[in-house]
């Protein structure tokens, strides 16, 4: 086994170069390479932490585009917002705009291979401006950008499905390099397929908390995710893991800079945008089945998130 990282690097394939478009806190903000043909997707290959695009950036460095990461085999660890993030095959990592990718000695094996797919919002959809705020009110863009999903997410496709995503990653990155006639429409169709494919993945929140050694929190989290459907308290929660609702709340709202009510309230939400896009059930079903007793007030917290009620979201 050899010490290395996965080099995550700006797009610059195809005689593109990345733009450095400002720097905060002595980070380099780097810009999407816009190209000629409107084609602005840029997949690449990294075998044993070497990149077959993209140049190398030996600095932390943030950009303005979303970042997946999909490990066919092996292992390794980003460094993302100063945090180390262990990848195993299967997983996805999603990079968000504004999260600061840093060098990172861990180990990667030498037959490691993972795939990168990197794109700006607008590629999704054209009507969707570089705001934030316009991403979060996108179906497949919200899950990836929204409040609390800063920096990497990290989700794991089930192993039947993984060929799947494989399979589409690849035609993607067929449809890019050879540029045949409609490869816009092709890039823009295996690009949503792997997003829909995201939206229905579960987050393995639990999983990172173990992994960085947090069992409580991890404890809190499995409660959260039996129960979000039922009412669901912070003294329910408590009383769960056998310790205080004030020991609860301190220790919670210490690691993650959000109370436990907050979390709840976030995994209530998640599920709803799965209902809302996969079903036609109403919105006051919808509330119904994510543990919202008032609909109105669903309507409320989802406007809030969102910026715009359920049923524009699904409308759009």
């Amino acid at each position: 086994m050899s010490t290395s990282t996965i080099a995550v690097s700006p797009p610059g394939d195809k005689g593109r170069s990345a733009t450095t478009i400002g720097r905060s806190s002595d980070v380099r903000l780097v810009g999407y390479p816009r190209s000629a043909d409107g084609l602005d997707v840029t997949v690449a290959r990294s075998v044993g932490g070497r990149a077959s695009a993209g140049p190398s950036v030996s600095e932390p460095h943030a950009h303005d585009f979303l970042l997946l990461l999909l490990v066919e085999r092996g292992t390794s660890t980003m460094r993302v917002d100063g945090r180390d993030v262990p990848l195993a095959p299967g997983d996805v990592l999603v990079l968000a705009p504004g999260a600061v990718v840093a060098p990172h000695a861990g180990h990667v094996e030498p037959d490691t291979e993972v795939w990168m797919v990197f794109f700006p919002a607008d590629v999704v959809d054209p009507a969707t401006t570089g705001s934030l705020v316009s991403w979060r009110s996108h179906p497949l863009l919200a899950p990836l950008v929204g409040p609390g999903r800063a920096g990497g997410q990290r989700f794991s496709v089930p192993a039947g499905e993984r060929a799947g995503w494989l399979a589409h990653v690849r035609a993607l990155d067929a449809e890019l390099r050879e540029r045949r006639d409609g490869a816009a429409a092709a890039v823009r169709a295996y690009l949503t397929l792997l997003l829909v494919g995201l939206t229905r993945l579960e987050a393995v929140v639990t999983d990172e908390l173990r992994d960085r050694d947090e069992p409580l929190l991890a404890a809190v989290f499995d409660v959260v995710e039996r129960r979000f459907r039922e009412p669901l308290s912070l003294r329910d929660v408590a009383s769960a893991v056998g310790l205080t609702p004030g020991h609860v709340t301190t220790i919670v709202r210490r690691r993650t800079g959000r109370t436990v009510q907050q979390w709840i309230t976030e995994r209530r939400l998640r599920e709803a945008r799965r209902l809302l896009h996969d079903t036609d059930l109403t919105v006051a079903a919808v509330a119904a089945r994510v543990g919202f007793r008032d609909a109105g007030y669903f309507v409320r917290r989802f406007r809030a998130e969102h910026g715009v009620p359920p049923g524009r979201w699904r409308a759009a």
